[in-house]
């Protein structure tokens, strides 16, 4: 069986944790930040656990990660 190819996308945007769950960052936080409060911004800071309903799809986009 030949070797998957993995999402080019994908590889930039997610990365799996050691316990196997798919880590990203969250959004909104690249341009238009003046109208954004600063704690909405604090808040929008760091990476977060995927929900599951969307990990079964990242992790098959990123099979070798």
């Amino acid at each position: 069986m030949p070797k998957m190819k993995t999402h080019s996308a994908s590889k930039k945007r997610f990365s799996i944790t050691g316990t196997g769950k798919v880590k990203r960052f969250q959004a909104f936080k690249k341009h238009i930040l003046t109208k954004k409060t600063t704690k909405r911004k604090r808040n929008l800071r760091g990476s977060v656990i995927a929900k599951p309903q969307n990990a079964h799809t990242i992790k098959s986009m990123i099979p070798y990660k």
